[in-house]
């Protein structure tokens, strides 16, 4: 088994073929940043369960493995056939789709869009010379004390890049679909930038799968710019297989009047880890965060946020449920940070928890940090099973006790599913729902 020096070694030594296989990109202004990540890299400690933020996270599964970095030309590429079968039936809408971290213009289906609205690969925009992608590519997504964010910093090469200039709202949803797919144990790298003007807006969906049953991880970076005015709803859908790894970071920046809605699902990966940090950088911005985690088996899933109201009149709202089965383990830890000069902020933020088996266990972190005087500001959490009294009323109006439990299941996941705006999302993930906990 590979120590922590080791597996890091490794990662270096893949940096170095990596960077050989650039050949002229290396004179791209992105490169001098993949460099300054992967010196920080091997300056910096993996997370461990001595670290506060890590200390009910133990990944040192993922530092088992030697995973490969998969190349561009030898990808396995899914049928379509088979990547479709990913797609939203009915949903009329753009899918640009990624094959182990690589854009696949064979299996993307776009519909037309506005005119100065660019929805594609990251790498086509890096080697165009895109000002926006040099200006903003980890602009908000620090590596400097976080491993998994220097390491996909220092691979950054391909990934779904958004631009939509001002006053352009797309009225179809971009479905981002990330799919894994190959033999052999690989990590694929995801880097997504997606940057708004003034008084823009789009409804994203960010969708992770594996189609084949092996052993992988993906160690994504997503960075959310929004401009003043601008409105930004964001779907993402964690369903990898249950063999695989995920860590995840996501940056969002919001600029005067904005919002940003979140509504996050994780249904696979055996251990999957969410930073999600949203920062209200002007006057008037808002964020509401949602997010649902159904596990089973010995999954893990772990959900660490951060809002930073760092300005005056701005509001945010953060909600999340899990549903617990089996050996199952949730994490949720989300901090508020009202600074210093942030008056008149209205922020809210609850965590509840439903376990099913007697082993399946959640720790929860709510913190609130204040530095102004002019706010209103709560949070809460629980975790509890099925209410028995819920239970007997159902039961005693003649309704199975596997189907009374799958109702009181459907409504308590229900307040976040219907936040959902796309219909065939919501309604694949209530299939999803009934068919984990349902038992016939």
């Amino acid at each position: 088994m590979a120590d922590t020096s080791q597996i890091k070694n490794w990662y270096l030594s893949l940096f170095k073929d990596f960077e050989n296989r650039l050949n002229g990109e290396k004179s791209n202004p992105i490169h001098k940043l993949r460099r300054e990540a992967i010196d920080k890299f091997a300056e910096i400690e993996f997370p461990n369960l001595h670290q506060e933020d890590w200390r009910f996270t133990d990944i040192g599964p993922i530092l088992k493995h030697s995973f490969a970095y998969p190349d561009r030309k030898s990808a396995v590429m899914p049928a379509k056939s088979e990547s479709s079968k990913l797609f939203f039936t009915g949903m009329k809408s753009h899918v640009v789709v990624f094959v182990n971290g690589f854009y696949s213009k064979e299996l993307t289906t776009m519909l037309p869009l506005p005119e100065g609205v660019v929805v594609g690969s990251l790498a086509e925009a890096i080697k165009k010379g895109d000002e926006t992608v040099i200006s903003h590519v980890s602009k908000s997504a620090a590596y400097v004390d976080n491993a998994f964010t220097a390491l996909n910093t220092a691979f950054t090469l391909d990934g779904a890049y958004i631009h939509i200039p001002n006053n352009v709202a797309i009225e179809e949803p971009i479905h981002l679909l990330f799919i894994s797919s190959g033999t052999g144990k690989f990590i694929s790298q995801p880097r997504n930038l997606i940057a708004t003007g003034r008084n823009s807006q789009a409804r994203i969906v960010e969708h992770y799968a594996g189609i084949n049953p092996d052993v992988y991880f993906t160690n994504s970076v997503t960075e959310v710019f929004a401009g003043d005015n601008s409105h930004i709803d964001m779907v993402k859908i964690q369903s990898e297989d249950q063999q695989a790894y995920h860590v995840a970071t996501t940056e969002v920046l919001l600029d005067s009047n904005s919002s940003y809605e979140s509504h996050a699902v994780s249904l696979g990966a055996s251990i999957y880890r969410h930073n999600l940090n949203v920062k209200l950088n002007g006057e008037g911005a808002n964020t509401n965060l949602e997010g649902l985690y159904l596990l089973s088996g010995e999954q893990l899933s772990d959900t660490h946020s951060m809002i930073d109201h760092a300005a005056p009149h701005c509001t945010s709202g953060e909600h999340y449920k899990g549903i617990l089965d089996g050996k199952s383990r949730g994490v949720f830890n989300g901090r508020i940070m009202v600074r210093q000069g942030a008056q008149q902020t209205n922020s809210y933020q609850e965590n509840r928890n439903i376990i099913l088996s007697n082993e399946a266990k959640v720790d929860t972190k709510p913190q609130l940090e204040i530095f102004a005087d002019d706010v209103k500001c709560s949070h809460g959490a629980t975790v509890g099973q099925l209410s028995n009294e819920s239970m007997f009323y159902l039961r005693s109006r003649g309704i199975g006790e596997e189907q009374a439990k799958m109702i009181l299941i459907y409504a308590f996941a229900n307040d976040v599913l219907k936040g959902i705006k796309e219909d065939e999302v919501r309604s694949r993930l209530e299939g999803i729902l009934s068919s984990r906990f349902l038992r016939n």
